[in-house]
């Protein structure tokens, strides 16, 4: 199995010595070795063993068959002219080999990191606006000495268009996952396959391509290389690193520019540059618009994490932490609330008025509450309370809320009472605050006085 990976660079090796000995086109030469090389990498590809996505093998596979079929017309025309083979029909099937790539390519790269919508538009926004970038410097100095049938020219510029848009998604990808020596590999193929595309297009332009040239070969070259890719390990590390904002702001900026220039200076870039910096542009809003979404919902994680279902009260993990801000404090106190005989209203009445009991409980709570203190339920029919203010203060804060459950409750055609014990700790900078509200509460309990307060320490 190892073997087979030589195959392809040992055939491009024999191809690229055939060229050097017979520099004129050679049927065997660029129509059967040449091909042979292209099929021989698709077979590798798909024999490799280390790359186990089933789909991002097909996609490349097929992105290098149908680049070989181009070659194969191309060939076959250039010594066997035939009407029916034009150039629109070979120039169509190196067309598709891009869809496919991209796909492939992607996939591959990506190792076992999940792509989500965020991770695509990111990759897309970053691909697009250099793709945009690299067409306005590179592409557009070659299109005043273009002449003649104007759908050849769009293929001229197409491919490397297409190349650059690859290129910057494959930069993209490559920051976004680990390094591996297969994004390596892969990444060289594609940069050293773009590469050809703009030879050809400078050669073209010049006037000095021929068929059978040794710069054909290079095209070889990055496909084979790309095989190579995939023959290596990818990384398994599991990550969920995204693109880092930089990188995403600079493509919006620049195609930004771009779109400037285009406004204030009509004609000094070619047209369609102006699709991919508008789809820049519209893929970032979309991004933005995710974005603002996402914050939304991680604030609404974050606000539910810390609320009590039931009462919609600030729960035990936001008050220990507002806890730990009370030690810091100068004054303050702190109080336990444990509902008296619930649990036999709770059996008698069922959980559903039990339920209902425990809210309307809260309420009464927050109401006696002075401005600036924070009532959370902490589980069961336990509640707790941070007051400001100094040890009277407090205390009678407590005692007010002992009140507030004198009267009883209208539930569901009953009139339910209950009352409460509260033990009452002022702050004296310790951390262990809960712990002695918590033997405060059940003194308060068991001596049956409702509010049970440790004596405030003197100065």
């Amino acid at each position: 199995m190892k073997q087979t990976r030589l195959v392809a660079p040992s055939l491009l090796l024999v191809h690229i010595i055939g060229r050097v000995l017979f520099p004129q086109p050679q049927i065997f030469l660029d129509l059967v070795l040449y091909n042979l090389v292209a099929i021989t990498i698709a077979t590798t590809i798909y024999l490799a063993p280390k790359f186990n996505d089933s789909w991002a093998k097909l996609a490349i596979c097929l992105s290098i068959v149908c680049w070989d079929i181009g070659a194969m017309l191309s060939s076959f025309n250039e010594f066997y002219p035939t009407p029916h083979i034009n150039s629109y029909l070979i120039n169509s099937f190196y067309l598709i080999f891009y869809p496919f790539a991209f796909i492939g390519l992607t996939r591959s790269l990506r190792a076992r990191y999940r792509l989500g919508s965020v991770e695509i538009l990111d990759a897309a926004i970053l691909g697009i606006g250099l793709g945009a970038l690299g067409t306005a410097f590179f592409v557009s100095p070659f299109l005043p000495k273009f002449d003649g049938d104007a759908l050849r020219t769009f293929f001229a510029i197409l491919f490397p268009v297409a190349d650059l848009v690859l290129v910057a998604l494959v930069i993209s990808l490559v920051i976004i996952n680990p390094i591996t020596f297969r994004n390596l590999l892969i990444s060289l193929g594609v940069a050293v396959y773009a590469a050809s595309d703009f030879l050809f297009l400078w050669l073209t332009v010049h006037r000095q391509y021929s068929f059978g040239s040794l710069s054909d070969d290079a095209w070889l070259l990055g496909l084979v290389l790309i095989s190579e890719g995939v023959w290596h390990r990818g990384s398994e590390k599991v990550t969920s690193e995204s693109i880092h904002p930089i990188f995403i702001a600079l493509s919006v900026m620049l195609s930004a520019t771009l779109l400037s220039i285009t406004s204030l200076r009509p004609g000094y870039f070619p047209n369609f540059i102006l699709i991919p910096t508008i789809a820049t542009l519209l893929l970032a809003f979309v991004r933005m618009t995710i974005a603002l979404k996402q914050s939304r919902s991680i604030g609404d994680e974050r606000v539910l994490a810390r609320t009590d279902e039931l009462t919609g009260l600030p729960n035990r993990r936001r008050f220990i932490a507002e806890l730990d801000e009370l030690v810091k404090m100068p004054d303050g106190a702190l109080l336990l609330l444990d509902l008296d005989n619930f649990k036999p209203i709770n059996d008698q009445y069922g959980h559903e008025v039990g339920d209902q009991l425990l809210r309307q409980v809260s309420v009464r709570f927050m109401r006696a509450l002075p401005q600036g203190s924070l009532l959370a339920r902490l589980g069961g029919d336990e509640f707790g309370a941070i007051v400001r203010g100094d040890h009277e203060s407090t205390f009678e804060v407590a005692l007010a809320l002992r009140a507030t459950l004198s009267y009883p409750f209208s539930i569901s055609e009953h009139l339910v009472r209950v009352g409460v014990s509260v033990g009452h700790v002022s702050n004296d900078g310790a951390t262990n605050l809960l712990r002695r509200a918590d033997v405060a509460m059940y003194q308060a309990k068991r001596e049956g006085v409702g509010v049970w307060s440790e004596p405030a320490k003197s100065a």
